[in-house]
């Protein structure tokens, strides 16, 4: 089989996904955010309501004004401290600056927009609020969890075939390899066998994006780096139809790199290994 024909049969195998209904939301990653902060969201819920911000705010700091803390979740940014935005005087400042005085957290509340809807009581609960906001956030970490189920999916197809295996790994196991370099990597699986060890990646995207196209010249790179040692062998499994967005670079890793597999190839990887043991 040519390498056109070879790749175009290894799209066509790419699943359409690896999501199971866990996948989407992690509600209990959500409420360990939350559980800290509860009890100052609850205390900012006096300002719900209230037409005089200004007057509601001065009473409210002036009883704790450790409460206002949390004002950045409220649109969405946990790490308030570490977020840059431009004040009046365009200067980057951090967005916690705006959470030091009344007058500051005033501004900041009617310039995010917070005010209108405090005013309005368009929120009734912050709590609720957040926890909503919350599950927006996690959204972002969608593709970890994608991963984190090819790899599981993985392992469990070692485990069912009694192929021993090593997990997340470190380079630095391996100084024979000098080509490496100083850079650490980290593989998600190790096997070894009588002929050679295999060091393994594994991915999966149900979705596109840049980072497929980085992740396939990274591999890309540091495949022909381990490749040069007999007794090494690099192997990418990966799979999902997230490639189709990034497939032309995907082909050229599928032509560089000689043991590319996904779930419905790697049975033929299964059997090379038992071959060894």
């Amino acid at each position: 089989m040519d390498e056109l024909s070879g790749f175009k049969l290894f799209l066509g195998q790419l699943a359409q996904t690896n999501a199971t209904l866990d996948y989407f939301t992690d509600f209990e990653k959500i409420r360990s955010h939350i559980q800290p902060i509860e009890i100052k969201l609850n205390t900012l819920n006096y300002l719900l309501g209230k037409e005089n911000l200004d007057t509601a705010v001065r009473q409210l700091y002036h009883e704790n004004p450790k409460v206002f803390e949390v004002l950045g979740i409220l649109i969405a940014i946990r790490e308030s401290k570490k977020t840059k935005v431009l004040n009046h005087d365009l200067q980057a400042v951090s967005l916690s600056s705006f959470f030091n005085s009344p007058e500051h957290i005033i501004e900041y509340i009617e310039l995010t927009g917070l005010a209108a809807v405090f005013r309005n009581s368009e929120i009734t609960n912050l709590v609720d609020y957040v926890f909503g906001i919350e599950v927006g956030l996690d959204s972002n970490a969608r593709k970890n969890r994608g991963g984190n189920n090819m790899a599981n999916a993985v392992a469990a197809i070692f485990q069912q075939h009694n192929i021993a295996y090593r997990s997340e790994v470190y380079s630095t196991e391996f100084l024979e390899i000098a080509s490496l370099g100083a850079d650490i990597k980290r593989f998600d699986f190790v096997i070894t066998t009588s002929i050679k060890t295999y060091l393994i990646e594994t991915n999966f995207y149900n979705t596109g994006g840049s980072k497929l196209n980085e992740v396939a010249r990274a591999y890309s790179d540091i495949a022909p780096k381990i490749n040069r040692y007999s007794n090494y062998e690099f192997i990418w499994i990966t799979d999902g139809q997230g490639w189709f967005s990034a497939k032309n670079k995907l082909e050229e890793a599928f032509n560089i790199i000689p043991s590319v597999y996904n779930l419905s190839t790697i049975n033929s990887f299964i059997q090379q290994i038992k071959a060894e043991l």
